[in-house]
């Protein structure tokens, strides 16, 4: 069974069409979402959490169909979407006892545990938590309700260096033992190139590819010039994707 199975999802807007988006996430692994602002990541996201619905297209949560067992799937479901800066002046004891009535699943003993590991004071307000803490504080809260596929959405966006190799190691040991995974959207492509084990590209709102990552970067390294000494890296296959009409 896939943690995520996205098939011919489509979406059309004025402006936008979110055309035939296919893709699947296995058990245990790490899938980089990359693509330039506008590409169709955000939209593709909310598909998956039936925040929006689609025109088309199937969506599987980990065997569970979306929308018609939604409730089922978002037990099972971790989300750090951009813009966490919610209830800056609420104590985190408030929110995590909010929390803790949506989950049935809900393992109070897991959420004190994840809290000391991660090194987050309960007593404290949200405003009083660095922007990496936030992040740790929402896998806390997901962990402590035993989510097996996580969605983040640009989690390390604005973090210093040091954060954000703090939580590429945490995003590591969350699939290590394989019944976790995890759909990474970001534009940071280095953190991916460290942690992502398959990467999907969208462009236009059309899938350019999505393959193992050795894979995927091998099958793009047809776009190197006679001036490149190394192999492309995911930043540079996207710059120069983006400046010329590619097809895979």
């Amino acid at each position: 069974m896939n943690a995520l199975t996205v098939r011919e999802l489509t979406k059309t807007y004025p402006s936008f069409t979110l055309d035939r988006v296919s893709f699947t996430l296995e058990r245990g692994r790490i899938m980089g979402f990359i693509g330039k602002n506008g590409a169709g990541k955000t939209t593709t996201l909310k598909s998956i959490l039936h925040l929006i619905t689609p025109d088309s297209g199937k969506i599987e949560v980990l065997g569970l169909s979306m929308p018609e067992q939604e409730l089922a799937c978002k037990q099972r479901l971790g989300v750090v979407l951009g813009g966490i800066d919610f209830y800056r002046d609420k104590k985190l004891t408030a929110i995590t006892e909010v929390t803790r009535r949506f989950y049935k699943n809900w393992d109070e003993s897991a959420c004190r545990r994840y809290l000391e590991e991660f090194d987050i004071d309960p007593t404290k307000r949200v405003r009083e938590l660095s922007a990496g803490m936030r992040v740790k504080y929402l896998i806390a809260l997901a962990l402590s309700h035993h989510a097996e596929l996580f969605l983040f959405d640009e989690p390390t966006s604005g973090l210093d260096p040091v954060s954000r190799d703090e939580l590429l190691t945490l995003f590591r040991a969350l699939t290590a033992d394989g019944t976790r995974s995890i759909l990474y959207s970001t534009h940071i492509t280095s953190d991916l190139e460290k942690c992502a084990d398959d990467i999907t590209y969208i462009k236009d709102g059309k899938i350019l590819a999505s393959a193992e990552k050795a894979a995927f970067l091998s099958s793009f390294q047809h776009l190197r010039t006679p001036e490149d000494a190394a192999p492309l890296t995911l930043e540079e296959i996207m710059v120069r994707t983006e400046r010329r009409a590619f097809h895979v």
